[in-house]
């Protein structure tokens, strides 16, 4: 396990959400934030006393803000909004997401701004902190008043109810039972945690899949003798764009060394400008990373933020307010989602030159053994074309749509938790799309023999020929070895290989 996160010590970090979510780090709130916390009751138990209405305190929920409810039922009415809006349904969502949720609206609870006392954040804490995951399903949230449904889940776990797993997946039982008093359930059901946690992890993955990308990119421009001219730091100065120049920067340090290049970079060679998917591969890599990047300043605010409704000032005022609406994550996860599609497409366009042999410069079709007997590694493609296709699909926004709920009230949505959801599946598509072109590449180096790869490029092949993916030969059973393709590109090694040769 990872030492422990604390909370209330300043924002948490992405980082943070990857070791509680992923890599199962405990939790625990700071002595800062108890104080905050107490802080912030006091000023509910004041209001509570009072005979004036108070959202959240002694009235009813969206469209039933009107109505007052006497004392005596308030712990009714904190329980009951809980229970009625555990009401999401469909697949269970990752227990990596769940737990990504929590911590940050841990994050808003110990900011002071909710109202909820100290021993209910300690309650909430003691869940994440002993690996007790609620059970989330897929379906449930439109990304306004936060994610209600999911988080809703999450509280019903305070009051001993719904379905909860352990730490090895099984469901628990026996679950203690903590009472939550004035304004104390909408606190814990009211942010925008379920989709900023998600834009966390996809921020962490695509940290790791753009080098990977750089990396592809110049194994395929290697490999189908291509020219490294176009990459050359002053050409791609002409045009300022930073994550342009960085992934430039990648492709050339991927190449250094190479003795295939070498080969065809002579007087003789007449390849001076390739495929747009060869020759532009920085372009638009690079304009992924830049909306990474805006992404991430996103994220970072949001994860500074104390989203709830009704917030406690820190002049103690308690104050209606929309900071729930998920436009500003909902925005930026579908943006992901658009690049997240153009890598992959480019990527497979890569892919697709290797197996013509119109285009490939003097490989065999489909890089088959004995071509007509062999088809080589047609299929691949066609799996390749499959999930761009799907990713395409997944990059229509989601945050454009809205469907009015709670007889009105809430007439505007974000939609921001389904934009996290494609944008997970869309992650998941150019992991595998990127492992096709790896591998592809791979298979296309070893033809060039005895030409020589570059030190960063042949650890790559080298690696995949280590986890059991064959070289060029008579056709094999393929899906594993896409399967362990993709495991190569997920689990960060073929961007650690660049890692060595970066300038």
């Amino acid at each position: 396990m990872s030492a422990t996160v604390v909370v209330g010590t300043g924002p948490v970090s992405i980082a943070d959400v990857v070791a509680v979510a992923r890599d199962g780090a405990g939790v625990r709130l700071s002595d800062e934030a108890l104080v905050a916390i107490a802080r912030g009751r006091a000023v509910v138990d004041e209001l509570a006393a009072d005979t004036a209405p108070h959202y959240g305190i002694s009235t009813g929920f969206g469209a039933l803000a009107t109505l007052s409810i006497p004392a005596e039922k308030r712990r009714d009415l904190q329980r009951s909004l809980v229970r009625s809006h555990a009401a999401s349904t469909g697949p269970e969502v990752e227990r990596e997401v769940v737990r990504a949720l929590m911590l940050l609206r841990l994050s808003t609870l110990a900011t002071g701004h909710t109202g909820v006392r100290p021993e209910t954040a300690t309650a909430y804490a003691a869940l994440l902190d002993a690996g007790l995951t609620p059970v989330v399903r897929e379906h449930g949230s439109l990304g306004c008043s936060g994610d209600l449904a999911p988080l809703a889940h999450c509280a019903l776990a305070l009051l001993g109810e719904g379905e909860v797993r352990d730490a090895t997946g099984a469901l628990a039982h026996d679950l203690p039972v903590h009472t939550l008093t004035e304004k104390e359930g909408l606190a814990l059901i009211n942010g925008t945690d379920g989709m900023l946690g998600m834009l966390a992890l996809a921020l962490h993955d695509l940290a790791t899949l753009l080098d990977t990308a750089d990396v592809a990119a110049a194994m395929s421009v290697e490999s189908l003798l291509g020219t490294d001219a176009v990459f050359a730091a002053d050409l791609q100065g002409l045009r300022p764009h930073p994550g342009q120049a960085v992934s430039a920067a990648n492709i050339r340090a991927a190449l250094q060394g190479s003795g295939i290049m070498a080969s065809h970079r002579t007087p003789e060679c007449t390849r001076v400008q390739d495929a747009y998917s060869l020759r532009c591969a920085p372009q638009v890599h690079g304009a992924a990373r830049d909306t990474v990047e805006h992404a991430r300043a996103v994220a970072e605010r949001e994860l500074a933020a104390a989203i709830d409704n009704p917030v406690i000032t820190d002049d103690g005022r308690v104050e209606s307010n929309g900071n729930f609406h998920g436009a500003p994550v909902g925005y930026v996860l579908d943006f992901l989602a658009i690049a997240v599609a153009d890598v992959a497409s480019m990527s497979e366009r890569r892919t697709d030159r290797f197996l013509d042999v119109a285009r490939s410069n003097g490989l065999p079709p489909f890089l088959a053994h004995d071509p007509g007997v062999d088809s080589g590694l047609m299929i691949a493609q066609y799996t390749a074309a499959g999930l761009v296709s799907e990713l395409k699909r997944l990059a229509v926004p989601a945050s454009v749509d809205s469907i009015p709920s709670s007889a009105m009230q809430e007439d505007h949505v974000s939609m921001g938790w389904h934009a996290a959801r494609k944008l997970r599946r869309a992650i998941d598509g150019l992991t595998r799309v990127l492992g096709i072109e790896l591998l592809t590449a791979a298979r296309a180096m070893d033809l060039r023999a005895p030409l020589e790869p570059s030190p960063v490029t042949g650890a790559v092949r080298d690696l995949l020929r280590a986890r059991g993916v064959p070289g060029p030969g008579p056709d094999t059973y393929l899906s594993p070895d896409l399967e362990t393709a993709a495991d190569v590109v997920r689990d960060g090694h073929v961007a650690a290989a660049l890692r060595g040769a970066r300038p």
